[in-house]
């Protein structure tokens, strides 16, 4: 069983950057998939970004060129750095892992962005 534990949320104004960091108890190099999503009350949680265990990335269009994702296999660690913050972008966002038949959430970090 594997935790993971995302920090590194806040308050920011519009314009401002946030870097949120997904913390696994174990080693995350047999992850295939390491996500970020994110959820508005009343909304489906939505693919924010995606890193592969070979470095691939894919991000949301409403987000490309804002958001990165990176991974440490070393620090067992995954981060989103979050640039020129919007509004709309205000949301819990967790952490997601996939390895082969498993997949591990972690509790969520509240991201808000004021105008």
């Amino acid at each position: 069983q594997v935790q993971l534990v995302e920090s590194g949320g806040g308050l920011v104004q519009a314009g401002g950057s946030l870097r949120l960091s997904c913390a696994a108890s174990g080693s995350i190099v047999s992850f295939g998939v390491i996500d970020w999503y994110r959820q508005v009350p009343g909304k489906q949680r939505e693919l924010v970004a995606r890193i592969t265990s070979g470095g691939s990335t894919n991000y949301a269009d409403s987000v490309k060129g804002r958001f990165t994702i990176s991974r440490d296999n070393a620090k067992n660690t995954v981060s989103l750095q979050m640039n020129s913050l919007k509004p709309e972008d205000t949301a819990v966002y967790y952490c997601y892992a996939r390895a082969s038949i498993y997949s591990y959430w972690g509790q969520g970090t509240q991201v808000t962005v004021s105008s």
